[in-house]
């Protein structure tokens, strides 16, 4: 049977927003209602958050053991090598990457990844919804190869590379057969921001989970906080100057 992990990537030394994962996100901390969501996808076999062994991520380390969190802390800077210890220890087959900046990530979404990947029987090495960006940053899911991230870690020399999780095997399609999932129109958004980089960020996304929770609603799905943005405008805009620093890395 194929087993199927996911490694969500925090870490509390954030540049533009440091401790964003433990800010208070209407009486949760940000990575606890970030594991919730993903907890909520049916095709994960284990959710695992993966933070570094600097001491400044005890934090993290402590929240995750208080809270029956799954935790594995590896190399502060080489992300892809922590990402493999995640995959080792567990033994999984493919792997999921998640991101500790995408607390309204959609467990739906997560799921049709894992199921589009698993429907190619193996053709792809990996399948992602990030090659180009379609889908409201805040969303991105990727499933690979677990062979495949390893190979590309004995492949990549470049350490800012490797701080970059799976940029080497989405920097080589020549080496790697790549599949990108293209948002649907009802979720085709790539101006809409919502994940965490900054202090701007977090009140768009506080304000997300304010109008859910103040409603009764724990869950809600992409399409639902994409509606709520779409009526309030302002707040949508609020957060649209920033400067997104994953542009250098990704086809718009």
């Amino acid at each position: 049977m194929i087993k199927t992990v996911a490694s969500i990537q925090v870490r509390m030394g954030s540049t533009r927003l440091p401790g964003k994962v433990m800010k208070d996100l209407v009486g949760k901390p940000v990575l606890g209602r970030l594991v919730d969501r993903v907890n909520s996808a049916k095709l994960l076999d284990e959710v695992v958050v993966a933070t570094s062994t600097n001491p400044l991520d005890d934090v993290i380390y402590d929240y995750c053991k208080n809270n029956s969190i799954s935790v594995f802390r590896g190399s502060e800077d080489d992300v892809l090598k922590r990402i493999i210890g995640v995959m080792d220890y567990y033994n999984a087959d493919q792997g999921v990457t998640l991101f500790g900046d995408c607390p309204c990530i959609d467990p739906e979404i997560i799921d049709e990844m894992i199921n589009i990947f698993l429907s190619h029987n193996g053709k792809y090495d990996f399948v992602g919804n990030d090659l180009t960006t379609t889908y409201p940053p805040g969303l991105e899911v990727e499933v690979y190869k677990v062979e495949a991230l390893k190979d590309a870690h004995k492949r990549s020399l470049d350490s800012k590379v490797k701080e970059h999780g799976t940029l080497y095997i989405r920097q080589h399609p020549e080496i790697y057969k790549l599949l990108n999932i293209r948002a649907p129109n009802n979720l085709f958004y790539p101006e809409m921001e919502i994940e965490l980089d900054t202090a701007e960020d977090f009140l768009v996304i506080e304000a997300i989970y304010k109008h859910f929770i103040n409603v009764g609603r724990l869950s809600f799905s992409s399409r639902e906080i994409i509606d709520f943005l779409l009526k309030n405008k302002e707040l949508q805009a609020s957060n649209s100057h920033v400067e997104r620093l994953w542009k250098e890395y990704r086809e718009e």
